[in-house]
């Protein structure tokens, strides 16, 4: 299991916090993800022979926000 944080430009607000949780929470192998609106991050759990870090990213870029690392 990995926990990395992702630098995520674009989120503001609680709309952004739900989006993000929402979109990465429902993929399979994910056990946790917070995003911090304060700091821009996003913080994932997840098991990396089900998900791939990309696909993270992924996930984030398809709500609209910006993956910087």
């Amino acid at each position: 299991m990995l926990n990395k944080t992702l630098k995520v430009k674009g989120m503001s607000c609680d709309h952004c916090v739900s989006a993000v949780e929402g979109s990465v929470g429902s993929l399979n192998g994910v056990d946790k993800v917070k995003v911090d609106l304060d700091q821009g991050t996003v913080d994932v759990v997840f098991h990396e022979e089900q998900v791939s870090e990309d696909q993270i990213k992924e996930a984030i870029d398809d709500q609209g926000y910006d993956v910087v690392s």
